[in-house]
């Protein structure tokens, strides 16, 4: 067989068990249900930070965010940094990028504590900086002129770049210049003052005016099919990584995809009330709830009551269902360019949601299976088998199966491990896995930035936050949903000093080993 292609879906703040394959029980995903029907799903794949940009460098590094760099939001992963589209396309593979990127800062808004000078007394990073204009490629004021903006080529190992930044209705990049393009309602049809009518009260619920077929998913949907008909007769392979930005918040499916869904039809299983000891962010943001004082409008967690939940799950799961519609016409594109057979395809989440978990919206730093657990199938023209794999697996694992797919040989440094002997019905790859997680100011409760790390086993989570005399400890074999802290049960001391330790081992284990040394000394 030749080499492969690879067709590589992503979505964007969506979790595990939102799709029909993973047993939920309304959500219409018949196309990626398809996948898993002719593929190997990953039940415990897991993010390497539950945070948009420190993940999606992970992707596309395999490396942890602490040694890649991009350790939260609002960094740039380095331009000398190797990724493994860098690798494909050094071996001969055209690689495509369509879609949201999100691996340099996306919004042009100045963090609010760019260098913190009160705390570090300095004012300058510990790398010289790159040219900047490397680094604002994504950036809106490249997207604000008709003109299209052609961004400079390879991209992180990308030669094709059709690029949406934000999120739902909000999306900018080369879509919003051609929104803009196709009709003068464009900016009208985004401000949230001109939505149109309805009665939910979820503070991120927003019935956008913007028609289905004028929506970025139905952008990328459409260039993504562009992309697959240019390769007819093309025998060289190709690479096409595309990424939807929903059901990320604001919640806003367009045309029927808004009312697809009766909120009414939803029950979320975990009130507050359900966790028997919760953490100190948890009850910092009970608190605001309960105050009145909570901040909903943000991208910040906060806490939701029961309907305010229930239209969240209905509306994410219209946005789900959309992209479902997309991915199954881009697949039917794939086959109709005699493609299908020699064509990989990959479906992966970049984290998850709270989505209603002890009343929590959003993501933040009550680390959750709800935000770490994500989907992950696998569908390879060499055995379209249907597995279920229970290995423990990581964001930072599919860089290396994609290379050693490829047959092509990985950079030094990686750091996760081929799943290729899991889609092959294996399921032994490790015994533990981390997961980091690094805010970029106080928030939660929390007097300084949190820096969080979290240790995922067979049986259990441990989670660590730094300067703080609490942790979690939950004991997943009786308790799976995480509803009993039991970090200060003297019973679990024993457990609690083991797993700290093994976290510590896996800190050491991924210190980054690059570069390698050219001589002796």
């Amino acid at each position: 067989m030749s080499r492969p292609n690879f067709l590589f879906f992503i979505t964007d703040q969506q979790r595990a068990d939102y799709l029909g394959c993973a047993g939920h029980p309304i959500v219409k995903t018949p196309n990626i249900d398809g996948l898993a029907a002719h593929g190997t799903r990953f039940d415990r794949f897991y993010v390497a930070s539950p945070v948009c940009m420190p993940n999606r460098a992970s992707l596309l590094t395999g490396r942890f965010p602490s040694t890649h760099g991009l350790r939260h939001n609002g960094c740039d992963l380095s331009i000398r940094a190797n990724t493994f589209t860098d690798v494909l396309r050094a071996g001969g593979y055209r690689t495509a990028l369509i879609g949201k990127s999100h691996v340099q800062p996306m919004t042009g808004i100045d963090s609010q504590k760019r260098y913190q000078p009160d705390e570090l007394g300095v004012i300058k990073e510990a790398w010289k900086a790159d040219d900047e204009a490397d680094y604002d490629q994504e950036d809106p004021s490249r997207y604000a002129s008709p003109e299209f903006f052609k961004i400079r080529t390879p991209y992180y190992g990308y030669d094709h770049v059709d690029m949406v930044t934000n999120h739902s209705d909000q999306c900018n990049g080369h879509y919003y210049q051609w929104l803009k393009s196709k009709t003068n309602q464009a900016d009208f049809w985004r401000d949230k003052a001109n939505q149109l009518p309805h009665d939910y009260v979820c503070p991120q619920a927003v019935r956008t005016p913007i028609p289905e077929e004028l929506y970025p998913t139905s952008f990328i949907r459409d260039r993504a099919i562009d992309y697959i008909n240019a390769s007819k007769g093309d025998d060289q392979p190709f690479f096409a990584f595309v990424s939807f930005p929903d059901p990320h918040h604001p919640f806003t499916p367009p045309g029927k995809y808004w009312d697809m869904y009766s909120p009414e039809d939803f029950h979320p299983r975990l009130p507050y009330e359900a966790h028997k000891n919760p953490t100190p962010p948890m009850r910092w943001l009970h608190d605001h709830w309960t105050k009145g004082t909570r901040q909903a409008q943000t991208q910040e967690a906060f806490m939701a009551n029961e309907r305010e939940t229930r239209e969240a799950m209905a509306l994410s799961c219209g946005m789900i269902t959309m992209i479902d519609d997309a991915i199954g016409e881009v697949i039917n594109a794939l086959k109709a360019a005699g493609k299908y057979e020699n064509t990989v395809i990959v479906f992966n989440s970049d984290h998850g949601d709270y989505l209603g978990d002890f009343n929590l919206m959003l993501k933040g730093a009550v680390m959750l299976d709800s935000i770490n657990n994500v989907s992950m199938i696998w569908s390879d023209p060499a055995d379209r088998t249907a597995r279920v794999s229970h290995a423990l697996s990581s964001t930072i694992d599919l860089a290396p199966s994609i290379i050693e797919r490829a047959g092509l040989k990985h950079y030094w440094g990686i750091q996760g491990k081929s799943l290729l002997g899991n889609v092959a019905g294996s399921h032994d790859l490790r015994d533990e896995l981390v997961i980091e997680y690094e805010d970029t100011q106080p928030r939660m409760g929390f007097e300084k930035s949190a820096v969080v790390r979290t240790l995922i086993t067979a049986d259990h989570r441990l989670t660590l936050y730094k300067g703080m005399p609490w942790g979690e400890l939950y004991d997943r074999r009786n308790d799976p949903d995480d509803t009993h802290n039991v970090w200060d049960d003297p019973a679990y001391a024993g457990v609690r000093a083991e797993l700290t330790e093994r976290l510590v081992h896996e800190l050491m284990e991924n210190v980054d080993k690059s570069p390698h040394a050219r001589r002796r000394a």
